[in-house]
């Protein structure tokens, strides 16, 4: 199989795998933490749907591009940027015309104490915590924007004496659910249950107030021989994988 293929050669060749009678195949995936609930149950219907089975690793973007970078064996990296899949394409780890954006993500600042958190945001002004949780936005785009957001509201330099940094956005939420910092920037997918903030107290930010997080997937050097790895690249632009991603909250790329 030529590794130079087009991505409607990519979808076509997954809905045959999906829709035929092949050798089941596992696919090693690494997917940024945000991503972790949606892509639990998207792994699930893939493999009702197709046979192949999906090995998940979650965890920072940044991360999984260095280790992809020093020969790390992934064959499908679902980033929380598109800036990891577009420098691994430019490396020749990724294979040519396979990327795209698979989900727009939302920036929440969340409380796992109800009520802390107001509906305008305003206890970053008004509110006498001690700590406040984001993923370190060297690694994670998510605390990139929340680092964006904050300077659009002239608070960065009040609040980064008070910034306390998860290596990812798992990370960061757990130093909230914890305690361990009262309030935090976390992904809304981490905390929706039922198309609202399902525990403690949250404020989505405005996307108008940050980048755009558009989240990038690509097929890795490694998966480009490999059926399953093809085929998941396909799924997730299917109907059931479309649905899973919305009802986390996430917008779909225009």
């Amino acid at each position: 199989m030529s590794k130079k293929l087009s991505l409607l050669s990519l979808i076509t060749f997954g809905l045959v795998l999906s829709t035929s009678s092949v050798r089941a195949d596992s696919t090693l995936v690494a997917a940024a933490s945000n991503f972790t609930k949606p892509m639990t149950e998207i792994a699930e219907s893939f493999e009702k749907a197709t046979g192949h089975s999906a090995k998940l690793s979650f965890g920072s973007t940044g991360k999984f591009v260095s280790q992809i970078q020093n020969g790390g064996p992934f064959e499908v990296l679902l980033a929380a940027d598109e800036t990891g899949p577009a420098l691994l394409e430019k490396e020749g780890l990724a294979v040519s015309g396979t990327r795209s954006v698979y989900a727009i993500g939302k920036l929440v600042l969340w409380s796992a104490t109800a009520g802390y958190v107001d509906a305008e945001g305003t206890v970053l002004k008004t509110g006498h915590f001690k700590h406040l949780a984001i993923a370190d936005p060297k690694l994670a785009p998510y605390g990139a924007a929340a680092v964006d957001y904050l300077k659009k509201q002239g608070l960065l330099d009040k609040i980064q004496p008070l910034m306390v940094f998860g290596e990812n956005i798992s990370q960061t939420q757990q130093f909230i659910s914890t305690g361990n910092a009262e309030l935090g920037f976390v992904a809304l997918a981490q905390v929706i249950e039922n198309g609202k903030i399902g525990s403690g107290s949250g404020y989505i930010i405005p996307a108008s107030e940050y980048a755009t997080i558009r989240q990038g997937v690509a097929l890795l050097k490694n998966g480009s021989d490999n059926p399953a790895a093809i085929a998941l690249i396909a799924y997730l632009k299917s109907a059931p994988a479309l649905a899973i991603i919305q009802k986390y909250g996430y917008d779909l790329p225009k």
